[in-house]
């Protein structure tokens, strides 16, 4: 690959994932089959190129700085999208697949995570799903720490979240609509009713999912935020919000899609309330997906259409 005396090579970038990948110069070098002082020289070549610290180097081997991991979205980035021209226009066997994907807290999206991975016919594969807060995805997808980024938009927070991803260069793209549904235990009493409205639920504690410094009504993962409960809680993660759900008898609103296998304790009610839930993916306006992504978006379609929902895209 041609390139100028100061310019970053294919290997730099495959050699740096593998670095990251495995939080270890040593660990990188043996599994590439590559002489550890050559790996550790190639890493400081690398950072030279780029005018900046990557790594930080400890005993117990390396980790990111801020700028090596911007650095790595875009080397993944870069590196798929040369095995994919390799794949098509030299015939080339297919390599190491990468995907991450950054989510707020839906079982849908692990459930087509984990088809997306069952269909993959990669020999070997790097993926990664991070459920995270509101604020999160849209900085993993911005930084490149991510692909796409999965959340939901409705006519409350969608100004505030559109004019974000223009400052962050991203894009909103729809994928359905959903009705609100409470999730609530299969043992609360309210698991045996067709439907429930507002007041149904006075009593009961609400649980939300916790947004950290950016605790705004805008970045909240439920729709009706802004109303008052007598009875909150927040929590960081899926399995705390279904444990509460049990434990205490709990409810939190979201769209209705739940996956049986992965959460057969819980079921989801509709909710009575002149409310869409808005799903929809974000990502870089000017890189196109990388055919893993398009098809992790294409399962989490096939996920979704299997609960009746309106597919917009």
């Amino acid at each position: 690959m041609a390139r100028g005396s100061d310019g970053v090579t294919l290997q730099h970038l495959r050699y740096f994932i593998e670095v990251a990948a495995e939080g270890s110069i040593t660990a990188a070098a043996d599994l590439l089959y590559v002489a550890q002082p050559t790996m550790s020289a190639a890493m400081k070549d690398l950072e030279a190129r780029v005018g900046r610290t990557l790594l930080l180097r400890s005993a117990r081997g390396v980790t990111l700085t801020a700028d090596g991991t911007e650095f790595l979205g875009y080397a993944k980035q870069v590196v798929e999208q040369m095995s994919l021209l390799e794949e098509r226009y030299i015939g080339r066997p297919p390599s190491r697949r990468l995907l991450a994907v950054s989510a707020q807290h839906y079982s849908f999206a692990v459930d087509a995570f984990v088809r997306m991975v069952r269909a993959s016919d990669a020999a070997e594969y790097d993926f990664s799903l991070r459920e995270t807060r509101t604020w999160d995805i849209i900085e993993d997808v911005r930084t490149l720490r991510s692909e796409l980024g999965i959340l939901y938009r409705n006519d409350f927070n969608g100004n505030v979240l559109d004019k974000l991803l223009r400052d962050a260069g991203l894009v909103f793209r729809p994928l359905f609509l959903a009705s609100p549904h409470i999730f609530i235990s299969r043992k609360n009493p309210l698991a045996a009713r067709d439907h429930v409205t507002l007041d149904d639920l006075a009593d009961l504690p609400r649980l939300t999912f916790d947004q950290g410094a950016n605790n705004s009504f805008y970045f909240a993962e439920e729709i009706l935020s802004t109303l008052s409960s007598a009875r909150e809680i927040r929590v960081s993660d899926r399995a705390t919000i279904f444990n509460l759900m049990i434990g205490l008898e709990g409810y939190t609103i979201s769209t209705g899609i739940i996956s049986d296998d992965l959460d057969p304790e819980i079921v989801a009610i509709p909710l009575e309330v002149d409310e869409r839930i808005e799903i929809g993916w974000i990502g870089r306006s000017a890189i196109p997906l990388t055919d893993q992504a398009e098809a992790y978006l294409a399962e989490l379609r096939t996920v979704v259409a299997e609960f009746g929902v309106t597919l917009l895209g």
